[in-house]
């Protein structure tokens, strides 16, 4: 994937001007900045669900997101890319089998491949024990599992998390982070947006730095200079 000189705008507020990225397939990714709106509308973008206002992302086939994608390449593109976002959108009413099944039913996968899958994302993010719970029975970090296994049943090339360890203890957070590093591992890109210093200072991974509108830094195995 690549951001090629994106500006992102809500009217003429501009909140990220003109940023130049390459992110290359199993790369893991921290994203960091002072809290703002640039964050969740650079995840938007990356999604098609914010329109720049100007540039594009080329995706790794050559072709531009914005300028010349039809649905059927951008429902294949939004297979190979999953975003979590901070309220992780899981059905509270619903146990944490169906959370995970539901997803992979919306997009049309028989119910064989289901039935194999969820049982496999939900052990790999060890959850696999409370598959019969309802989710507003959960706690915060076994919530944030799931929506981890429900992104892992589509297998997507590309998982971006907002904010994940936001809310949890450094142990449990910690634990969350061991999950992703296993998933890159297995050759998926990982990109996580954070304030979380601690994180990025100790798993010392790519960090790009968002200041004052723009890219401040790009560093390898880089530490929060904010």
């Amino acid at each position: 994937m690549k951001i090629d000189n994106l500006t992102l705008a809500f009217g003429n507020k501009i909140v990220l001007r003109k940023v130049d990225l390459e992110i290359k397939p199993g790369e893991f990714v921290f994203f960091i900045g002072h809290s703002g709106e640039w964050k969740t509308t650079l995840v938007r973008s990356l999604i098609w669900d914010f329109k720049p206002q100007s540039g594009d992302i080329v995706l790794d086939n050559g072709g531009l997101l914005y300028k010349n994608l039809n649905e059927n390449l951008l429902l294949a593109y939004r297979k190979s890319i999953w975003v979590i976002f901070q309220d992780y959108k899981l059905m509270e009413s619903k146990k944490v089998y169906e959370n995970v099944a539901f997803a992979m039913e919306v997009c049309g996968y028989k119910d064989k491949y289901i039935r194999k899958k969820v049982p496999e994302a939900l052990r790999q993010v060890g959850i696999l024990v409370k598959k019969d719970k309802f989710v507003y029975e959960l706690s915060g970090w076994e919530k944030q599992r799931v929506a981890i296994a429900r992104a892992l049943v589509h297998e997507p090339s590309i998982i971006i998390w907002d904010e994940p360890t936001g809310n949890l203890d450094p142990v449990t957070a910690r634990e969350i982070m061991d999950i992703f590093e296993d998933i890159n591992k297995e050759g998926k890109t990982v990109i996580i947006a954070t304030h979380d210093k601690h994180i990025v200072d100790t798993m010392k991974k790519r960090v790009i730095t968002f200041k004052d509108k723009q890219v401040a830094s790009d560093v390898e195995k880089g530490k929060y200079n904010l």
